[in-house]
């Protein structure tokens, strides 16, 4: 429970329905700001510390010691208020569904110091505790096969255990994992990488990464280009229990 928060809206006279109303969300998405862990976005929380006479860090004190990289953070605030999330990749395993030791992996080579990928790789792990929510949002993703095979730089022990994590994964209530098998050749996915994000509202937003940056998408036709893309990658992919015996099996090969 946000104890600052729902006392500052005592003091003011605030409820979830008067907050709501203030900030155009739904009365449903404003009490949840009150649960812990659940940050308003950005536009609002500036919005919501002014009705309520308080200071965003008194409200949010996380928002001002968060560890992913500043050009990540509006994605995680949109991540965290998601209801569903579709994540599609080719070259490596979802960050949702890293271990640990797959994500230092990930840095090795960058220009970071021990500090930096500490701060990162807790960043990404911390990122999925919105999967062990009382309501976690539902996470459809779909993998390429070679992802699995991928040599984390020779290491087998670690290439197994993210496997099996991935597998543990994949049959949680609301998480799908899909698997595009290797013989199918060319296909959407083939450019690249992205997640589109489900708001409470409906809105959609959606993440792409690149070599030099990653950008935040939210025009609707772009949006509407990746919901196609996604749709015509996800028809590529096995059954979720075939993509699981697939899983399992890969795991079963870094032994």
């Amino acid at each position: 429970m946000n104890r600052a928060l729902q006392a500052a809206m005592a003091e003011a006279g605030e409820t979830a329905e008067s907050l709501a109303a203030q900030t155009g969300v739904d009365p449903k998405t404003a009490a949840r700001w009150i649960s812990p862990g659940r940050v308003p976005q950005p536009r609002r929380r500036a919005k919501l510390a002014f009705i309520l006479g308080r200071d965003v860090g008194d409200l949010w004190p996380d928002v001002l010691k968060r560890r992913e990289p500043q050009w990540l953070r509006e994605w995680v605030d949109w991540e965290r208020e998601a209801v569903a999330i579709r994540w599609f990749e080719h070259t490596w395993v979802p960050g949702l569904l890293q271990t640990e030791a797959y994500a230092r992996a990930t840095l090795a080579g960058e220009a970071l110091t021990a500090g930096e990928v500490d701060d990162v790789v807790a960043s990404r792990i911390d990122r999925q505790s919105i999967l062990r929510r009382e309501r976690p949002p539902l996470l459809v993703a779909v993998v390429h096969e070679l992802v699995l095979y991928q040599s984390a730089y020779g290491d087998r022990q670690l290439m197994r255990e993210q496997c099996e994590h991935l597998a543990a994964c994949a049959v949680l209530p609301a998480v799908q994992v899909l698997v595009v098998p290797r013989d199918v050749g060319m296909y959407p996915g083939l450019g690249g990488g992205f997640v589109v994000a489900e708001l409470p509202d409906g809105e959609h937003v959606a993440h792409v990464d690149s070599q030099v940056r990653a950008q935040i998408i939210n025009g609707a036709a772009d949006i509407a280009t990746l919901n196609r893309r996604w749709e015509r990658i996800r028809s590529e992919a096995l059954s979720r229990l075939q993509s699981l015996d697939l899983i399992r099996r890969a795991a079963a090969s870094w032994t």
